[in-house]
Protein backbone atom coordinates (compact mmCIF):
# COMPACT_ATOMS: atom_id res chain seq x y z
CA UNK A 1 0.00 0.00 0.00
CA UNK A 2 2.78 2.40 0.88
CA UNK A 3 4.50 1.47 -2.36
CA UNK A 4 1.37 2.37 -4.36
CA UNK A 5 0.97 5.76 -2.58
CA UNK A 6 4.65 6.57 -3.18
CA UNK A 7 4.25 5.66 -6.89
CA UNK A 8 1.20 7.89 -7.31
CA UNK A 9 2.91 10.77 -5.48
CA UNK A 10 6.03 10.55 -7.64
CA UNK A 11 3.94 10.48 -10.81
CA UNK A 12 1.98 13.57 -9.74
CA UNK A 13 5.18 15.45 -8.94
CA UNK A 14 6.58 14.52 -12.38
CA UNK A 15 3.51 15.90 -14.16
CA UNK A 16 3.73 19.11 -12.11
CA UNK A 17 7.40 19.43 -12.99
CA UNK A 18 6.69 18.97 -16.66
CA UNK A 19 3.95 21.56 -16.54
CA UNK A 20 6.13 24.01 -14.69
CA UNK A 21 9.04 23.42 -17.07
CA UNK A 22 6.85 23.89 -20.16
CA UNK A 23 5.40 27.10 -18.84
CA UNK A 24 8.84 28.49 -18.06
CA UNK A 25 10.20 27.63 -21.48
CA UNK A 26 7.15 29.10 -23.17
CA UNK A 27 7.42 32.33 -21.19
CA UNK A 28 11.10 32.62 -21.99
CA UNK A 29 10.45 32.05 -25.69
CA UNK A 30 7.67 34.66 -25.73
CA UNK A 31 9.85 37.24 -23.96
CA UNK A 32 12.74 36.45 -26.32
CA UNK A 33 10.49 36.84 -29.36
CA UNK A 34 9.07 40.10 -28.06
CA UNK A 35 12.52 41.44 -27.28
CA UNK A 36 13.78 40.39 -30.70
CA UNK A 37 10.85 42.11 -32.43
CA UNK A 38 11.32 45.33 -30.48
CA UNK A 39 15.03 45.28 -31.25
CA UNK A 40 14.36 44.83 -34.95
CA UNK A 41 11.93 47.78 -34.96
CA UNK A 42 14.38 50.00 -33.13
CA UNK A 43 17.17 48.96 -35.47
CA UNK A 44 15.04 49.70 -38.52
CA UNK A 45 14.10 53.15 -37.22
CA UNK A 46 17.70 53.97 -36.37
CA UNK A 47 18.98 52.85 -39.77
CA UNK A 48 16.26 54.53 -41.85
CA UNK A 49 17.75 58.12 -41.92
CA UNK A 50 21.23 56.80 -42.50
CA UNK A 51 20.06 54.86 -45.54
CA UNK A 52 19.31 58.15 -47.33
CA UNK A 53 22.86 59.46 -46.80
CA UNK A 54 25.82 58.23 -48.87
CA UNK A 55 28.41 56.25 -47.01
CA UNK A 56 31.74 58.01 -46.45
CA UNK A 57 33.83 57.66 -49.60
CA UNK A 58 30.88 56.39 -51.63
CA UNK A 59 30.47 57.76 -55.16
CA UNK A 60 27.64 60.24 -55.65
CA UNK A 61 25.38 60.61 -58.66
CA UNK A 62 26.24 62.87 -61.61
CA UNK A 63 23.31 65.16 -60.84
CA UNK A 64 24.53 65.94 -57.34
CA UNK A 65 28.14 66.59 -58.35
CA UNK A 66 27.15 68.79 -61.29
CA UNK A 67 25.43 71.34 -59.06
CA UNK A 68 28.05 73.65 -57.56
CA UNK A 69 27.66 75.14 -54.13
CA UNK A 70 27.12 78.87 -53.80
CA UNK A 71 30.67 79.32 -52.55
CA UNK A 72 32.13 77.39 -55.46
CA UNK A 73 30.08 79.36 -57.96
CA UNK A 74 31.22 82.65 -56.44
CA UNK A 75 34.83 81.49 -56.46
CA UNK A 76 34.51 80.52 -60.13
CA UNK A 77 33.14 83.97 -60.94
CA UNK A 78 36.05 85.68 -59.18
CA UNK A 79 38.58 83.52 -60.99
CA UNK A 80 36.98 84.26 -64.34
CA UNK A 81 36.89 87.98 -63.74
CA UNK A 82 40.49 88.02 -62.51
CA UNK A 83 41.67 86.34 -65.73
CA UNK A 84 40.25 89.01 -68.03
CA UNK A 85 42.32 91.67 -69.69
CA UNK A 86 40.92 95.20 -70.04
CA UNK A 87 41.92 95.03 -73.70
CA UNK A 88 39.96 91.84 -74.37
CA UNK A 89 36.42 91.64 -75.70
CA UNK A 90 35.16 90.17 -72.41
CA UNK A 91 35.86 93.16 -70.18
CA UNK A 92 32.87 95.35 -69.45
CA UNK A 93 30.35 92.57 -70.07
CA UNK A 94 26.80 93.48 -69.12
CA UNK A 95 25.53 92.38 -65.77
CA UNK A 96 28.73 92.63 -63.76
CA UNK A 97 29.02 94.41 -60.42
CA UNK A 98 30.28 97.63 -61.99
CA UNK A 99 26.79 98.23 -63.40
CA UNK A 100 25.50 98.85 -59.87
CA UNK A 101 28.04 101.56 -59.00
CA UNK A 102 26.77 105.11 -58.42
CA UNK A 103 26.84 107.56 -61.31
CA UNK A 104 29.46 110.26 -61.48
CA UNK A 105 28.57 113.92 -61.97
CA UNK A 106 30.88 113.96 -64.99
CA UNK A 107 29.81 112.48 -68.33
CA UNK A 108 31.00 112.36 -71.93
CA UNK A 109 29.30 112.81 -75.28
CA UNK A 110 30.85 111.88 -78.62
CA UNK A 111 29.42 113.44 -81.76
CA UNK A 112 30.48 111.20 -84.63
CA UNK A 113 29.55 113.54 -87.45
CA UNK A 114 31.36 116.48 -85.82
CA UNK A 115 34.15 114.14 -84.60
CA UNK A 116 34.23 115.75 -81.19
CA UNK A 117 34.18 114.58 -77.59
CA UNK A 118 32.57 116.91 -75.04
CA UNK A 119 33.05 116.64 -71.30
CA UNK A 120 30.08 117.65 -69.13
CA UNK A 121 30.07 118.34 -65.42
CA UNK A 122 26.57 118.57 -63.92
CA UNK A 123 25.22 119.03 -67.47
CA UNK A 124 27.53 121.95 -68.11
CA UNK A 125 30.06 121.49 -70.96
CA UNK A 126 33.57 122.06 -69.64
CA UNK A 127 35.78 120.89 -72.53
CA UNK A 128 35.58 119.73 -76.15
CA UNK A 129 38.25 117.68 -77.94
CA UNK A 130 38.73 116.55 -81.52
CA UNK A 131 38.66 112.77 -82.01
CA UNK A 132 39.16 110.15 -84.67
CA UNK A 133 36.22 107.78 -85.19
CA UNK A 134 35.43 104.59 -87.05
CA UNK A 135 35.77 104.30 -90.79
CA UNK A 136 32.76 103.65 -93.05
CA UNK A 137 33.79 99.98 -93.14
CA UNK A 138 34.25 99.76 -89.36
CA UNK A 139 31.92 102.45 -87.97
CA UNK A 140 31.89 103.45 -84.32
CA UNK A 141 28.84 101.97 -82.64
CA UNK A 142 26.30 104.44 -81.29
CA UNK A 143 24.63 104.05 -77.92
CA UNK A 144 24.87 104.71 -74.19
CA UNK A 145 27.38 103.05 -71.88
CA UNK A 146 29.42 103.70 -68.76
CA UNK A 147 33.17 104.13 -68.44
CA UNK A 148 34.20 101.89 -65.55
CA UNK A 149 37.93 101.54 -65.96
CA UNK A 150 41.01 103.60 -66.82
CA UNK A 151 44.14 101.92 -68.16
CA UNK A 152 47.47 103.69 -68.16
CA UNK A 153 50.05 102.42 -70.67
CA UNK A 154 47.65 99.82 -72.11
CA UNK A 155 48.77 96.63 -73.77
CA UNK A 156 47.17 96.03 -77.16
CA UNK A 157 45.68 92.59 -77.64
CA UNK A 158 44.16 92.03 -81.11
CA UNK A 159 40.38 91.71 -80.78
CA UNK A 160 38.50 88.76 -82.18
CA UNK A 161 37.62 90.53 -85.43
CA UNK A 162 38.58 89.83 -89.03
CA UNK A 163 40.72 92.93 -89.50
CA UNK A 164 42.98 91.87 -86.60
CA UNK A 165 43.54 88.25 -87.59
CA UNK A 166 47.14 88.79 -88.73
CA UNK A 167 48.03 91.35 -86.04
CA UNK A 168 50.24 90.59 -83.06
CA UNK A 169 50.01 92.02 -79.52
CA UNK A 170 51.86 95.22 -78.65
CA UNK A 171 53.39 95.75 -75.23
CA UNK A 172 52.80 98.87 -73.11
CA UNK A 173 54.89 101.78 -74.32
CA UNK A 174 55.76 100.17 -77.67
CA UNK A 175 56.07 102.82 -80.41
CA UNK A 176 53.64 100.88 -82.65
CA UNK A 177 51.08 100.29 -79.88
CA UNK A 178 47.82 101.63 -81.41
CA UNK A 179 46.31 102.39 -77.99
CA UNK A 180 48.85 105.06 -77.15
CA UNK A 181 49.34 106.17 -73.55
CA UNK A 182 45.89 105.68 -72.07
CA UNK A 183 42.56 103.93 -72.48
CA UNK A 184 39.04 104.54 -71.16
CA UNK A 185 37.12 101.27 -71.16
CA UNK A 186 33.38 101.35 -71.89
CA UNK A 187 32.43 98.82 -74.61
CA UNK A 188 35.37 96.54 -75.48
CA UNK A 189 36.94 96.14 -77.92
CA UNK A 190 35.82 99.70 -78.76
CA UNK A 191 37.24 102.20 -76.29
CA UNK A 192 38.46 105.76 -76.05
CA UNK A 193 42.23 105.61 -76.28
CA UNK A 194 45.38 107.44 -77.29
CA UNK A 195 47.07 106.83 -80.60
CA UNK A 196 50.43 106.37 -82.24
CA UNK A 197 49.00 108.13 -85.32
CA UNK A 198 48.30 111.72 -84.20
CA UNK A 199 47.56 112.76 -87.81
CA UNK A 200 44.41 110.57 -87.69
CA UNK A 201 42.68 112.88 -85.20
CA UNK A 202 39.62 114.49 -86.76
CA UNK A 203 39.20 111.70 -89.33
CA UNK A 204 37.03 108.60 -89.74
CA UNK A 205 39.80 106.01 -89.93
CA UNK A 206 39.65 103.73 -86.85
CA UNK A 207 38.19 100.22 -86.52
CA UNK A 208 35.39 101.50 -84.32
CA UNK A 209 37.35 102.96 -81.41
CA UNK A 210 37.47 106.64 -80.51
CA UNK A 211 40.97 108.12 -80.61
CA UNK A 212 42.33 111.09 -78.72
CA UNK A 213 45.83 112.61 -78.74
CA UNK A 214 47.99 111.00 -76.05
CA UNK A 215 48.27 114.22 -74.06
CA UNK A 216 44.49 114.61 -74.06
CA UNK A 217 43.62 111.01 -73.15
CA UNK A 218 46.02 111.00 -70.18
CA UNK A 219 44.63 114.31 -68.95
CA UNK A 220 41.07 113.03 -69.34
CA UNK A 221 41.97 109.80 -67.54
CA UNK A 222 43.21 111.85 -64.60
CA UNK A 223 40.07 114.01 -64.60
CA UNK A 224 37.84 110.92 -64.50
CA UNK A 225 39.81 109.45 -61.62
CA UNK A 226 39.60 112.71 -59.67
CA UNK A 227 35.87 113.14 -60.36
CA UNK A 228 34.95 109.59 -59.30
CA UNK A 229 36.98 109.45 -56.09
CA UNK A 230 39.92 107.43 -57.43
CA UNK A 231 42.34 110.34 -57.57
CA UNK A 232 46.04 110.01 -56.74
CA UNK A 233 48.80 112.45 -55.82
CA UNK A 234 51.00 114.16 -58.40
CA UNK A 235 53.84 111.72 -57.83
CA UNK A 236 51.60 108.80 -58.79
CA UNK A 237 50.52 110.39 -62.09
CA UNK A 238 54.10 111.32 -62.88
CA UNK A 239 55.28 107.79 -62.18
CA UNK A 240 52.74 106.04 -64.45
CA UNK A 241 53.48 108.42 -67.30
CA UNK A 242 57.24 108.03 -66.96
CA UNK A 243 57.16 104.24 -66.64
CA UNK A 244 55.56 103.69 -70.03
CA UNK A 245 56.27 99.97 -70.12
CA UNK A 246 54.22 99.35 -66.95
CA UNK A 247 50.50 98.78 -67.47
CA UNK A 248 48.38 100.19 -64.64
CA UNK A 249 44.65 99.49 -64.32
CA UNK A 250 42.34 101.67 -62.23
CA UNK A 251 38.75 100.56 -61.58
CA UNK A 252 36.56 103.60 -61.08
CA UNK A 253 34.35 103.61 -57.97
CA UNK A 254 31.68 105.49 -59.93
CA UNK A 255 30.30 105.03 -63.44
CA UNK A 256 31.00 107.77 -65.97
CA UNK A 257 28.15 107.87 -68.51
CA UNK A 258 29.12 108.12 -72.14
CA UNK A 259 26.80 108.75 -75.07
CA UNK A 260 27.95 108.13 -78.63
CA UNK A 261 25.69 109.47 -81.38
Amino acid sequence: MQEFVRYRLMRALGVVALLLGGCTVSDVDDRSAASSGAGATTSARASSPASSQPAPGAATSGASTATPTVDNAAAAGVAESASLSPDSVDVGRKGNKADTLPLSSIRLEVNLSARTLTVFDHDQPVATHRVAVGSPQWPTQTGDWNIKQVVWNPEWIPPDETWAEQRTPRKPGAPDNPLGRGQLVYDPPRTIHGTNEPASIGKAVSHGSIRLPNAVVTQLARELMEATGAGKDNAWYRRVQENRTEKVIVDLPQRVPIRVY
